[in-house]
Parts: C-alpha cells; structure tokens; sequence
C-alpha cells in the first residue's frame, strides 16, 4: 500500500487527503490549525508522525511557510523520501529548497497545481517538475491526478504557474473592471453577452488576434482606452486595467516607431 503524509490539511490539503485515501493510499496528516476526524485519514499531532515511512510527502502550507515547514520535514525524513511541495512560490524558492533537500536525502519535487482546487480535488491537474517528479507521477496514477512532467529542475513548473498566473489575474482583473463598468452603466447583462461571446470562439484565433491586432492598431487605440478611462473616471469606476492596457499599447506604438525609424 502507497503510504503519504499530508502537512497542510486546510481547504486544498484536506481534499487531497481525501483523494489520496479514496484511491487506497494511507494517509496520515498533521496540521497544527486544523482538525478533519475522518475515517481514513490519522491525523498526528508531530510532523515527525505525519512523515514516518511515508513513500512521500505532500505540503500545502503556504509560500510563506513552505520554507520552514519543509527544513522542519527533511530533518525527521527518512532517506529517499519524495517530497513534493504544491505551495505557489517563486522558482528561486523550488531551487533552494530542492537543494536543500537533496542535501537531507530528500527527492524535492517542484509541484504547481493549474486550477481551483475545490473544482476536482485531488484530480486537479498538476504541473511537475525536479529530481522526483516522474516518480511522484506514478504514484499519483491511481488517484487519477492528471500530471504533466515538465523539464528544467525544480523551478521550472513554478515559473510556468506564475506565467499562467499573469493570464489569468490579468483576466480577472479587467474582468472585474468591466462588468463594474457595466454595472454603473446599466448594462452588465450585455457586457457579460460579448466577453462570452468572444470567449466561446476560436480561442486560438482571438489569442494571436489580440497580440497582431494590438501591434498594428496601437496609435488608435492608445486614444480609445483614454477615452475609456476618463469615460469610468466619470462614472466613478476604477480604472487599473484600463491604465495596463493603456502602457502596453504605448509601448507597443513606440517599439513599432523605433523600428521603423532604424530600417
């Protein structure tokens, strides 16, 4: 039987345990914050309980504790033990703790988890990378966790994490700004018509549309978002997104002049 300690039994940890104990793993958890009671999941009070004879370790504590968590994990670990951090962090924080683990006889695995954990639990689709990333993959095949390897050391699934997180906080963020927009205007119910709209065809087609079309059409739009602007100026809306849009069409405008300028 594939044994797992689970360190972090909030929201997402708790559903992962669940996951893991549903696919026939042993799971043992330890979180000093929070109780499950669960059949199936025994709960320690130590994290030196929690990780004993573990085939390997899973953290979600946090970016702020990963650190500590993981150096308090590899000084009561036994030799070979996989360990596979799904905190969000940087890829310089992957790298240091990879080698620090690797210096405790650890095999760090840099995990960065692609969607809302409460959508499918431990099924949510993980992005690994580092020493035992493949390895941790095949552990998690009966769970039926969708892995994707991806090369570089650890680091490298953390940075693709923060690279999609730029797309879709980005999207938040100007959805966010628009449908307030709309709702001041009076018509948030035709606005969320044209972002699904536009969002339910070729997204592939809309993607290099949106880069192509910014580039050739930048001067004309630089005046539009300053109309935008000062249009939700007026009706008391803010405008961060807009000013987002505003400098990259900017940049745009005055890459493509330098351009043009040095031919």
């Amino acid at each position: 039987m594939t044994t797992c300690g689970v360190v972090g039994l909030g929201e997402a940890g708790a559903l992962f345990a669940r996951g893991f104990r549903d696919a026939g793993f042993e799971v043992t958890g330890y979180d000093p914050f929070t109780r499950l009671d669960e059949d199936g999941i025994r709960q320690v009070d130590q994290v030196a309980d929690a990780v004993a004879g573990a085939d390997f370790v899973v953290s979600l504590v946090g970016a702020t504790a990963a650190a500590a968590v993981a150096e308090e994990i590899f000084q009561v670990s036994a030799p070979g033990v996989i360990y596979a951090d799904l905190n969000t962090g940087s890829p310089k924080l992957k790298a240091d703790l990879a080698t620090r683990a690797s210096e405790a006889g650890a095999r760090f695995v840099d995990v960065a988890v692609l969607a809302p954990v409460p959508r499918s639990g431990a099924k949510t689709p993980l992005m690994v990378s580092g020493e035992g990333a493949s390895e941790f993959a095949e552990l998690l095949a009966p769970v039926g966790t969708p892995v994707e390897t991806v090369a570089g050391g650890a680091g490298a699934a953390a940075a693709r994490k923060l690279i999609r997180s730029v797309f879709m906080k980005g999207l938040a963020a100007v959805v966010i700004e628009s449908v307030g927009a709309a709702q001041l205007g009076d018509c948030e119910e035709w606005l969320r018509a044209q972002i699904a709209n536009e969002l339910a065809g070729d997204t592939a087609l809309l993607i290099d549309r949106l880069i192509t079309g910014s580039k050739q059409h930048a001067a004309r739009r630089i005046h539009e978002t300053e109309d935008a602007r000062a249009y939700l100026e007026e009706i008391g809306q803010p405008h961060w997104a807009t000013d987002a849009a505003h400098s990259w069409l900017t940049k745009l405008h005055e890459d493509a002049a330098n351009h043009t300028t040095n031919e």
